[in-house]
């Protein structure tokens, strides 16, 4: 009789619990809110569809193909005979894409040529990575046309940052692959871009520190400057890239939830006042308020050109200082020759105190 009673209260209790899960998800508008059926769902099943599960590439050997693809703008003659010196320099064979070369107006060729070349270089056997000759303006174009199922069947290491960040925020999001914002193949390879390059890509580290440059290193202009913009330590999955292209997926399906995350941005040529209006656009239409921490690169070329406007400085205090999390300006990342290789999703440690952001995992296998 009390073994009867103990499992109805048990019963009870479980039957309780789920009813109360599926309230948070109704009333937190989650995917369950579409009507999903509660009844033969159990708990972990729930939890597992309501999850990506994060993939790792293999490493790139040292005697890798390349996959070469210029998915936004095209690249200017030079950017093709630099990308070419970079290959031989890492003893890299390479693929071209078909239409590495094609010009429309402001984009490297139509839409569909440039998806036919990403689809390509995921599907081909002998390319080992695949990496973005320039970013400019595309990639925004081709999210709702990619193969997202073809491109988590082939993983691959995905490299280059500015507009293609589009395509690590939509691949990580659709797929759970861990991509890497990184130099593009037209980039300059000084010292320590080669170092941070191979040591997440080729050679990989267990724990990677990444610090903010020292005083040989441009520290005479004003953007270069690190500076703390609210102290403290962070740990979270890395997230993020060019802000312009962060604000412009605002209300799409391709922005992340920054919540409980390591937010990584950067940009060029932007006034403050336009980072000021990106950076609100962001904090009221995103949980970018929620997030663990902000690491942010460089703003190259980003200061004042009136006497009337906040200095970039300012406008990066006013718009985060105040979250009640740690901020810290100036890391080695952005449209700069020194640059850090940042893997997508994985955990980072972010102390301002030392102005470093810690890797803590390998980004590839």
């Amino acid at each position: 009789m009390l073994d009867g009673l103990s499992n109805s209260i048990c019963q009870k209790n479980i039957h309780k619990v789920i009813a109360m899960m599926r309230r948070k998800f109704l009333l937190g508008g989650g995917v369950w809110a579409l009507g999903a059926r509660w009844s033969g769902i159990n708990l972990a099943q729930a939890l597992k569809m309501n999850t990506v599960k994060h993939i790792k590439p293999t490493r790139i050997p040292s005697d890798a193909t390349i996959g070469l693809i210029a998915p936004a703008s095209p690249p200017a003659p030079e950017k093709f005979e630099k990308t070419f010196a970079n290959l031989r320099m890492l003893g890299w064979q390479v693929k071209p894409g078909k239409a590495i070369y094609d010009r429309n107006g402001h984009l490297a060729g139509s839409d569909a040529a440039r998806l036919a070349d990403i689809h390509a270089a995921f599907s081909d056997p002998e390319v080992d990575a695949i990496w973005c000759v320039r970013g400019g303006y595309g990639c925004t174009r081709l999210l709702d046309q990619l193969d997202y199922d073809l491109i988590r069947r082939n993983p691959k290491p995905l490299i280059g940052y500015s507009d293609v960040t589009a395509l690590h925020l939509a691949i990580h999001a659709k797929t759970g692959l861990i991509t890497f914002h990184g130099p593009v193949g037209a980039s300059e390879f000084p010292e320590d871009t080669l170092s941070y390059f191979k040591k997440v890509l080729m050679e990989p580290q267990a724990i990677l520190d990444i610090s903010a440059p020292g005083s040989d290193i441009q520290l005479d202009d004003e953007a270069f400057r690190p500076f703390v913009v609210a102290p403290g330590v962070a740990q979270g999955q890395l997230t993020g890239g060019n802000l312009a292209l962060l604000s412009a997926l605002a209300g799409t399906p391709y922005l992340p939830s920054f919540k409980g995350k390591l937010v990584f941005m950067e940009d060029v040529g932007e006034q403050p006042y336009r980072i000021d209006r990106m950076l609100t656009q962001l904090l009221m239409s995103s949980d970018l308020k929620h997030a663990a921490g902000i690491a942010l690169g460089v703003f190259n070329e980003c200061q004042p050109k009136g006497d009337a406007s906040m200095s970039l400085r300012e406008t990066l205090v006013d718009r985060l200082g105040g979250l009640g999390i740690p901020v810290q300006y100036g890391l080695p990342f952005g449209h700069v020759s020194h640059m850090a290789t940042l893997p997508y999703g994985i955990e980072a440690r972010l102390d301002t105190g030392a102005q470093t952001l810690r890797l803590l995992e390998t980004g590839v296998l």
